[in-house]
């Protein structure tokens, strides 16, 4: 694997040993979905704590740039955010406003897991809080448009591509090979690699074989599959197998 790529998954579903089961495969994260999912901040706060248990990096994806989210997520304990549906630098100074304590930002001060419930505050803010992993996702054609101005943020460490949406900005949705979605998938790809960020991007499939593909264009944050994606591909592959061998 190429230097400084880091492999994880999704976490969809809001239980704990789902964690612990996937965390065992040998990825170097996990993203807990607060967008597309039911799990609330409390099943959060316990699937963050389970994720970093196993020694591993705990993303969260809040659902949206929301300053009260972020701060609600960020005092449980997470280590970096992935932000959705980021179109402009001052949506993603917005953001990096609500990771930040002041000066850098506008973070209210809370004392709970993060701080060790108040124990340790002082070494939380002179620490963690200075390194949370900042990634935003391009999910729509004007975020393509304001795409430099956005990885020009010293605090924004990445950006997280989302072809779907991206194409249904286009009103094109799932048209991958259209050309004019190519195009705008080229351009990302070009420009992302000027700058010394985490280039990110989602393999829904269970096949590692997409996820290399992806290394060798150039992707080094690299979500692999999801949960549910796991567990109902291994139970499908092997009830398929399973009949027609009866």
């Amino acid at each position: 694997m190429k230097k400084n790529t880091t492999i994880g998954s999704w976490i969809t579903l809001n239980h704990t040993s789902i964690v612990e089961i996937i965390a065992e495969a040998g990825f170097d994260w996990l993203c807990v979905d607060l967008e597309h999912s039911v799990t609330d901040y409390k099943e959060a706060q316990q699937l963050i704590s389970s994720i970093q248990s196993k020694g591993i990096i705990a993303y969260v994806r809040v659902g949206e740039n929301n300053p009260l989210i972020i701060k609600r997520i960020l005092d449980a304990g997470a280590d970096g955010i992935i932000i959705p549906n980021i179109n402009s630098k001052n949506e993603a100074l917005k953001a990096v406003e609500s990771i930040y304590y002041p000066p850098i930002g506008k973070r209210g001060v809370g004392l709970a897991r993060a701080q060790k419930y108040g124990f340790d505050f002082n070494k939380y803010r002179d620490g963690k809080a200075k390194n949370i992993k900042i990634i935003v996702q391009i999910e729509h054609i004007n975020a393509i448009n304001e795409l430099e101005s956005i990885l020009e943020i010293d605090e924004i460490d990445g950006t997280f591509i989302g072809p779907y949406d991206l194409s249904g900005s286009m009103g094109k949705p799932g048209q991958y090979d259209d050309i004019d979605v190519k195009e705008v998938l080229s351009k990302y790809e070009t420009i992302v690699k000027n700058y010394d960020k985490l280039i990110g991007y989602h393999v829904i499939e269970p096949d590692h074989t997409k996820v290399i593909d992806k290394i060798n264009k150039g992707y080094n944050f690299i979500a692999f599959s999801l949960d549910t994606i796991f567990l109902g591909s291994a139970v499908r592959n092997e009830m398929k197998s399973l009949k027609n061998n009866l």
